[in-house]
């Protein structure tokens, strides 16, 4: 009978493992009123992992990814799951995500599942709470829209954008076909223009002193961000944890050299003024004088801030430039509309209008615009994320407090009842979608208070690159690969052109 306390114990185990499986599986809400509500409906996955892998999953083409499909089709626009061992609601519903885009601080904190906050300093206690603390959130939000809003791109930002843009075209076009067969690669082209006018505004970043460009750095990092988090030397994952490394390191030494620097002369005044040894003055500056007049935020906050935006950057406007430039190349009738309103900003300015592009002619840049949204529109976002911080009712259903919640910005991008005819391009619905509609089912740039501060200035950067392009280049198609999500947009084997000067 030696064997009765063997089968006793696995008797147990077993027990025990399959009622805690039931109850990851099967969670119920256990605070204050929620005991009487319900959960959205959905499925836990398995015990830790979830549904991760089937939240990765390729859908090979520009549709809505075969996770949140399925799902929706299943338990409708609001679902439950459980990611990277955190407990999630998901919500395609236009209304319920404007909802809790606005509730910021009330019901629901800024929060990223745990491996993505690590990479991007959200699991530092002190960085967390500065993010989720109004006042501080204001006060940075202000220091990065004085360097990159609307008044600077009025003033010099769009002027320096044309110069970057067409710089970065001269060198396209100066790489003829006989010596490079192969063409340009777009996306990774355009991440290595945005990164180097995009760190030298931020933080006046020379490219040239470094083997590696930062564009490089980010095209690794962005590649395993989303990877399953697995820190062993081999993976994706740390590929990805390494590549953050090097940028952050790029930016605390520019941190260390500009506080020696800023030590030795005069004070700043503002940014409009510059300072008073006569330099002007970046966000880094602005940072750095912000930490020792508010005491915030610190070196830390200030590379992780200067990070999180430059990768804000690095993805999405380089893929809707990449997504746009592969649409038109297929819709002749739209392209030639695009040259035809840049043209004619050209020609209104008569002989002796300037050779720069003013904040008036980008303004009145509507069809650039309806381009540039469709595109945004098509690329979507993997999602946005908050934290309840109190629990949240919709529909009869409870989200308790400490849950996740995934706004998904594709699925809403998607939603056939809004866009007709939904994966074709179409920049002309434009003109017709209302401020009230696009509010709440156009969301590239978030919402809330949280709305991106750098949106004016991505979008501004779009319209220059595409006005510089078709007004004094063209361009033919080499090759494309097949565009997919996994689950952000990505290019398949790439989307290779040559292009050539139009007075050539």
């Amino acid at each position: 009978m030696f064997w009765l306390p063997f089968l006793v114990v696995t008797i147990s185990t077993a027990i025990t493992v399959a009622h805690w499986a039931y109850k990851w599986s099967n969670p119920k809400p256990t605070t204050g009123p929620s005991t009487s509500s319900q959960l959205p409906p959905g499925s836990m996955g398995w015990p830790l992992i979830g549904e991760t892998f089937q939240f990765f999953a390729r859908s090979d083409s520009l549709e809505v990814p075969p996770f949140l499909r399925e799902r929706t089709a299943k338990y409708g626009k609001i679902f439950k799951t459980s990611l990277a061992g955190r407990r999630v609601v998901v919500s395609s519903d236009p209304d319920f995500n404007h909802y809790i885009l606005q509730q910021e601080g009330k019901l629901v904190e800024l929060w990223y599942l745990d491996s993505f906050a690590e990479i991007i300093g959200q699991s530092t206690t002190s960085l967390k709470e500065a993010w989720n603390a109004q006042e501080l959130h204001k006060s940075l939000k202000k220091s990065v829209y004085d360097h990159i809003g609307v008044e600077r791109l009025k003033g010099k930002l769009v002027g320096r954008m044309e110069e970057m843009v067409g710089r970065t075209l001269d060198g396209w076009a100066g790489r003829a076909e006989a010596e490079d067969p192969g063409g340009v690669e777009v996306k990774r082209a355009c991440s290595k223009m945005v990164m180097e006018l995009s760190s030298n505004i931020l933080f006046g970043h020379d490219p040239t002193k470094f083997h590696q460009h930062l564009s490089d750095m980010f095209e690794s990092f962005t590649r395993g961000l989303l990877s399953f988090p697995l820190k062993i030397p081999g993976t994706t994952f740390h590929a990805c944890l390494q590549s953050q490394k090097k940028i952050l390191r790029i930016i605390t030494d520019v941190i260390e050299e500009r506080r020696r620097r800023l030590e030795e002369t005069a004070p700043l005044e503002t940014p409009a003024v510059g300072r008073r040894d006569g330099g002007e003055i970046d966000l880094l500056d602005q940072l750095i004088d912000d930490a020792r007049t508010k005491g915030f935020p610190d070196d830390k906050g200030i590379s992780y801030l200067i990070f999180g935006l430059l990768f804000a950057n690095a993805e999405t406007i380089p893929s809707v430039l990449t997504l746009a430039l592969s649409f038109l190349d297929d819709h002749p009738l739209l392209l030639h509309q695009l040259v035809k309103e840049n043209e004619e900003i050209l020609r209104s300015r008569g002989s002796t209008g300037g050779n720069g592009l003013t904040w008036k002619e980008y303004k009145s840049m509507n069809f650039t615009m309806n381009v540039i949204n469709e595109a945004l529109r098509l690329n979507g976002s993997v999602g946005i994320i908050r934290r309840t911080i109190e629990d949240v009712h919709i529909n009869g259903y409870v989200i308790p407090k400490g849950w996740t919640i995934a706004v998904m910005p594709t699925a809403v991008h998607m939603n056939p009842d809004v866009y007709q005819d939904p994966l074709s391009f179409n920049p002309s619905r434009w003109k017709d979608i209302g401020g009230s509609t696009s509010t709440k089912n156009f969301i590239p740039f978030g919402g809330g208070m949280r709305t991106c501060v750098g949106a004016e200035y991505s979008k501004a950067l779009m319209a220059v690159f595409l006005h510089v392009l078709v007004t004094k280049y063209r361009w033919k198609k080499v090759k494309r690969g097949r565009i997919y999500r996994a689950p952000t947009l990505q290019f398949g084997d790439g989307y290779f052109i040559h292009i050539s000067r139009k007075n050539d």
